[in-house]
């Protein structure tokens, strides 16, 4: 069974995905992939998390635009949902895939040893 905050979070991920083909004209926003949303259970917090291509100067840039948008962003989702309280954005990088990228490089460089030393 769905919490109501999941469903929201749901809507605002299709939402701000849009916003960010469609809506936000931003040059720092390049890009960027929304890869999940956290809603508070009373609604009134969304944690937007999100990865981007690119070097961690651009990942900064991103961030900066993202949350220089976050009015913007507000209001289309104030717009669209009908909510009768928009929550308020936190953008938050996830770094869960540069970690996996990590790992999966640590785990060659262990194989890539074993198969020299094995030699």
């Amino acid at each position: 069974m769905y919490k109501r905050s999941e469903k929201v979070g749901e809507a605002i991920h299709e939402e701000v995905s849009r916003l960010l083909v469609k809506g936000i004209k931003d040059p720092r926003v390049g890009f960027v992939t929304i890869t999940g949303v956290k809603v508070t259970d009373d609604l009134h917090l969304a944690t937007i998390y999100f990865t981007v291509v690119g070097s961690d100067e651009e990942r900064k840039a991103t961030e900066a635009g993202l949350n220089s948008a976050k009015g913007f962003i507000r209001k289309e989702l104030g717009k669209t949902m009908r909510m009768r309280y928009t929550p308020d954005i936190l953008f938050r990088y996830d770094e869960t895939i540069a970690y996996g990228s990590r790992i999966e490089g640590l785990l060659k460089q262990i194989h890539d040893e074993a198969d020299h030393d094995a030699e």
